[in-house]
């Protein structure tokens, strides 16, 4: 039997971002690998490996890139640019390059933010043969003319896309999605924070009435990927949230999904209610929820993060470290997550079916069952409201909403007034 390790606390989130964070992620390689076998520690992951050239919807998963090393030595043999100091400062998918060149030539390869002097910015070239080193403008400058030497140690061959999913099967087969993206190196936020989020809540779900699906994936081609191979699976979906930037001391931020009044909708809605967060309406820019509600899917599938996409000065770039994760903050997106399950697993819409009149509750016991209770009163004005309110088109979330009782209340109210016989659905 496999015993997982499992995530208490925020503190645990910590350490697992930490394992995570020296590794050389992108949307393939073994970088990725690596992130799933350490995550495969905590939780049951099944994993896929789709073949360079595999046509996924108007896309082809790409050659699988690599690298062990790469850097640029001064005319003394000083590393000047070090990948061994840390993955950002290669360009992702760098083709291969072993060249002596001036510095004036050398430039036109070097990527800095000079808003911002002491820090290394990330970038990537996918889909177009590049190769590129990142730096601090600060080292830049320091660099005097001459000749350098410059070595990526990196392959781009056939070999395949990674991705992995653990299912926590429900009572029904409908289904809820939690994605994140795993095709970022050394970013602490974006998006590590998310997968040990998702690898927490997950631990947590116990006999859920839905099944929840997390994917572990790269960013667009990994969402794009699922997608052309689950065709079939997305009518059951019944919503969703793609989890990202889900660690930095900003608010939370809620974006809706393409419908704008779908299920995950509402209840992200009601649950963000008590904290302190912003909702937006979606754009098909950000993160992989631009995937699952593109037109043909259409899915109701939402995004969760705390300061939203590029909202950040530290989002792709070396100041986005453990230094810039809040541990408080994880604990609260993992919380609401948590919540917003609560309320979907619960949430129902029943018919009253003694609409006539208020029926009499004192005989069937239903008040004597309060007797005692402290919040007897509350419990009591539930029951009234879910009665009222049962009418096959309001759910038990309309009722918490349109009365100001808390949603466990009503849905409790529920269970009973549908266990004395007084509710279907």
């Amino acid at each position: 039997m496999n015993t997982y390790r499992v995530l208490e606390s925020g503190a645990d989130l910590r350490k697992l971002v930490e394992r995570l964070y020296p590794l050389c992620r992108s949307i393939t390689g073994d970088g990725v690998r690596r992130t799933l076998d350490i995550l495969g520690e905590h939780l049951p992951l099944t994993v896929h490996e789709v073949p360079t050239g595999t046509r996924v919807l108007d896309w082809t998963v790409p050659q699988e890139w690599n690298i062990r090393d790469a850097y640029v030595k001064d005319a003394t043999g000083r590393r000047v640019i070090d990948f061994r100091e840390s993955n950002l400062h290669v360009v992702g998918y760098s083709v291969p390059v072993s060249r002596t060149m001036p510095l004036a030539e050398l430039r036109e390869h070097l990527h800095t933010l000079p808003e911002h002097p002491a820090w290394v910015p990330y970038r990537t070239s996918y889909y177009a043969p590049a190769w590129g080193f990142c730096l601090a403008q600060d080292a830049l400058d320091a660099l005097p003319d001459g000749d350098y030497e410059v070595c990526v140690d990196s392959t781009l061959d056939d070999g395949s896309l990674t991705y992995a999913e653990h299912v926590v099967p429900g009572r029904v087969a409908e289904e809820v999605l939690v994605s994140c993206h795993t095709c970022h190196p050394s970013l602490a936020n974006d998006n590590l924070a998310g997968i040990a989020i998702a690898a927490a809540f997950a631990q947590g779900i116990e006999n859920p009435h839905y099944t929840y699906r997390f994917l572990f994936m790269p960013g667009t081609i990994g969402a794009i990927t699922w997608l052309a191979r689950n065709r079939e699976r997305t009518g059951r979906i019944r919503a969703g949230l793609v989890l990202a930037c889900a660690g930095d001391p900003g608010s939370l931020t809620y974006k809706r999904s393409r419908r704008g009044d779908a299920e995950i909708d509402r209840v992200l809605a009601y649950v963000l209610s008590g904290r302190s967060h912003t909702i937006t309406d979606f754009s098909p820019y950000g993160y992989d929820e631009r995937q699952f509600c593109s037109p043909g899917f259409d899915l109701g599938v939402g995004s969760l993060t705390r300061t939203p996409y590029a909202g950040y000065p530290e989002y792709h770039t070396s100041a986005d470290d453990l230094g810039f994760l809040s541990t408080e903050a994880m604990s609260e997106t993992l919380d609401v997550l948590r919540d917003a399950q609560a309320v979907l697993d619960r949430d129902r819409t029943y018919v009253n079916l003694s609409p006539y009149g208020e029926p009499q509750l004192g005989k069937r016991g239903l008040y004597d069952s309060l007797g005692g209770r402290s919040d007897a009163k509350q419990a009591q004005l539930a029951m009234l409201w879910v009665l009222n309110l049962s009418d096959g088109e309001h759910s038990l979330l309309d009722v918490a909403q349109r009365s100001g009782l808390p949603f466990d209340s009503v849905a409790a109210a529920a269970d009973a007034l549908h266990d004395a016989g007084l509710l279907e659905g």
